[in-house]
């Protein structure tokens, strides 16, 4: 028995353990759990189908560079979120130990745990792949942030309407008038 064999005996309950993970990290994990549906749930469902693609990749130890699809359906989400990017890219790294406890409970397959120096590499590197997808998109954010700021529009989008402001204004005017 060879390991690709043990990715695919085991893929499925290794992927809904590291999805449950994953999603684990967020504040309404209960909601992005159960619901399944992806138009729904489009945080849970992009996340489900990235780490499952990503794991593919993985367990076949495909080239490094197969992995920029998956990984940035996954960071492109927890990077506009409140997530710092030690966080951010975390729960990718935990597939190394969810496979280690689903090959070590398997006696048929427990002699696999020593032989996936190789997975576990290409986890690794897909953790630093997920850290610079993370850093663009931030960026990214920043940049659209400041053209926000430079064209003016972040008035719009930032803050009170202006005739709500005035009339704030106002009652405070009144009030002072009126000695009130």
């Amino acid at each position: 028995m060879d390991i690709a064999e043990g990715f695919r005996f085991h893929g499925d309950k290794i992927v809904n353990r590291w999805v449950e993970y994953t999603l684990s990290t967020y504040t309404s994990s209960g909601f992005f759990l159960k619901e399944r549906d992806k138009f729904a749930n489009p945080v849970g469902g992009n996340l489900r189908e990235g780490l499952q693609k990503l794991f593919l990749l993985l367990s076949r130890d495909a080239d490094p560079q197969e992995f920029t699809a998956p990984l940035e359906q996954i960071i492109s989400i927890r990077a506009v979120q409140e997530f710092t990017p030690g966080q951010a890219v975390a729960p990718l790294n935990a597939v190394k130990h969810i496979v280690r406890e689903a090959f070590a409970a398997d006696k048929e397959r427990q002699h696999l745990v020593g032989e996936l120096y190789d997975f576990e590499f290409s986890v690794d590197l897909a953790v630093i792949a997920a850290f610079d997808i993370y850093m663009q998109y931030r960026e990214r954010l920043y940049q659209v942030r400041i053209a926000e700021i430079k064209s003016g529009n972040h008035i719009l989008t930032d803050s009170k309407c202006p005739s709500s402001m005035l009339d704030g204004d106002n009652k405070k005017i009144i009030k002072t008038v009126n000695g009130i």
